[in-house]
C-alpha cells in the first residue's frame, strides 16, 4: 500500500477545490490555504509536544510567542 504524501494531498486538494468551483473566480485562496492547514499543524505538533510551548515552537521554528499568538487565534488556548 503507497501512502499519500502531505505535498500530493495538498495538491489534490486544491485541484478539487478549483474544480468545484464551477468557473467562479477564486478569492484569497493562499490565506485560505494557510488558515486550513494552521489550526491541525498546531493542534498535532501541541500534542506531540505534551502541550509543551517552548518545545513545540522550536518544533515550528517560530518564537514562543508568535506561537502563543497563533494558539490564540485558532481558538486552542
Amino acid at each position: 500500500m503507497s501512502k499519500i504524501t502531505l505535498e500530493e494531498s495538498v495538491r489534490d486538494n486544491l485541484q478539487d477545490y478549483f474544480r468545484d468551483l464551477d468557473g467562479e473566480t477564486p478569492v484569497n485562496v493562499y490565506d485560505m490555504v494557510l488558515l486550513l492547514v494552521e489550526k491541525p499543524l498546531l493542534e498535532v505538533v501541541m500534542q506531540q509536544a505534551e502541550q509543551n510551548q517552548s518545545r513545540a515552537a522550536q518544533w515550528l521554528g517560530l518564537n514562543r510567542n508568535t506561537l502563543r499568538k497563533k494558539l490564540v487565534e485558532h481558538q486552542l488556548l
